[in-house]
């Protein structure tokens, strides 16, 4: 059985919203998701669906978008997202081992969210600063010539601007 996740009446409002300038545009999948996420920060399968209703093409093609694109998430990210970079420098200085480190420290695995939103773990390919690696991300923030020790203070800081975390 599969169950269709059903938006809140404001998430549909943004998501129509959203929408409305690339109604009569064919051809614009893409803006549109891009659109929707911009607004609420992921892609909902309501806002797969009126995408294909509005630019007349399957689901299963917008889904494939969706999918296609690392850009795009289906899911809500939390208040602080970390990508943890792989690319060759990163993977030869470590980065697979911070990566477990991370979804050790957090309790998630990649792509997924802390229970209390406050942290998401995502893979990447490059962040393109590959004179420090290894490297990750967390928001606009770059943090590069990484250890578990340095990690962990960087992620205590954020815990610290956010009361009720786990030390």
């Amino acid at each position: 059985m599969v169950t269709i996740e059903i938006p809140k009446d404001r998430d549909v409002q943004k998501i129509l919203a959203a929408l409305t300038p690339f109604r009569n545009e064919k051809g614009a999948v893409i803006p549109s998701l891009q659109a929707v996420q911009e607004s609420l920060g992921y892609i909902p399968e309501f806002a797969i669906r009126a995408i294909a209703r509005d630019q007349a093409v399957s689901v299963c093609d917008v889904y494939g978008v969706v999918t296609f694109y690392s850009q795009f998430r289906m899911r809500p990210i939390g208040e602080y997202l970390i990508k943890v970079c792989h690319g060759t420098a990163c993977h030869v200085g470590g980065a697979e081992r911070l990566s477990h480190f991370l979804s050790e420290e957090l309790g998630i695995k990649e792509g997924d969210t802390t229970l209390d939103g406050k942290f998401t773990l995502e893979r990447v390919a490059c962040l393109g600063c590959c004179s420090l690696a290894p490297v990750m991300m967390l928001n606009e923030n770059v943090y590069g010539r990484l250890t578990s020790h340095s990690i962990r203070k960087i992620l205590n800081d954020y815990r610290a601007k956010a009361p009720g975390l786990k030390e």
